[in-house]
């Protein structure tokens, strides 16, 4: 009976207990009105998360790609007029390959390192995987199949044969082109990196001024040594009469290989 006497007139312990439940000083207040405000805050910051995590991801869709209209190109290769059906974005080379049917003119890397692609527009030599076919409507353009007239090798094609200028044979419409028009840069008197002069015409084609004007062009199979020694003797007029056999057999070498 004492105990419970003793407890209704305010025990120690009982006071301390109820303490916690019920303070309401200023102090308790606001620390409990912050502990609040703090929870609403990190309710509100999740809830996005918490969507995205549970959100139902869309069914997979196919991108549809906006496909562009052929239009016609008209192209002079060779002398000869094409009017082809294609896409703003094929590339001189593919119009060449694969719609006008030269296969002469290589795919190596596509990227206008190698210089395997090499035509002449205009007697401009240019890396035809680099540029777009519709950009060159109006020009003439040449390739590897147009050097010859009338089954006759121009200078060029006669010395990289009597000079065993390539190997596979993969590069050596390139390098036959780049060569043709360097030796019209050089007549014209255009100078390299490696003219002494730039001001004034080359006093004469050195080796190194090929090697430089050539370094364009990549041989994979070695043959550069070759390779100056063929444009030399194109420069120099030193080379032997082409015919129709030598036409022949440098055109399965150079044109027939995919």
């Amino acid at each position: 009976m004492s105990h419970d006497i003793d407890c209704q007139g305010g025990c120690p312990h009982r006071d301390t207990d109820t303490h916690d439940d019920h303070d309401t000083t200023p102090s308790s207040s606001s620390r409990r009105r912050f502990l609040q405000s703090a929870a609403a805050v990190a309710a509100v910051g999740a809830a996005p998360h918490a969507h995205a995590q549970t959100q139902t991801p869309p069914a997979s869709q196919s991108v549809a790609r906006a496909t562009v209209p052929a239009r016609t190109v008209k192209l002079n290769i060779n002398g000869r007029d094409y009017a082809l059906q294609l896409e703003p974005r094929v590339t001189l080379l593919d119009a060449l390959r694969e719609y006008a049917g030269l296969m002469g003119t290589k795919k190596g890397c596509d990227r206008g390192q190698c210089g395997a692609c090499t035509v002449l527009a205009n007697g401009r030599r240019i890396n035809s995987c680099l540029t777009l076919a519709v950009m060159h409507e109006g020009e003439a353009i040449t390739t590897i199949e147009g050097l010859a007239s009338n089954g006759t090798l121009n200078p060029v094609q006669r010395a990289f044969i009597e000079q065993d200028a390539f190997q596979c044979g993969y590069c050596t419409p390139g390098q036959i082109c780049s060569a043709t028009a360097l030796l019209s840069e050089f007549d014209a008197g255009t100078a390299s990196t490696v003219t002494a002069d730039v001001r004034r015409r080359p006093p004469q084609l050195t080796d190194e001024e090929i090697r430089e004007r050539m370094s364009g062009n990549i041989c994979r199979c070695g043959a550069y040594v070759n390779i100056v020694a063929a444009v030399q003797s194109a420069h120099r007029g030193t080379v032997g009469a082409g015919t129709g056999d030598t036409y022949t057999t440098f055109v399965i070498k150079t044109s027939d290989v995919a």
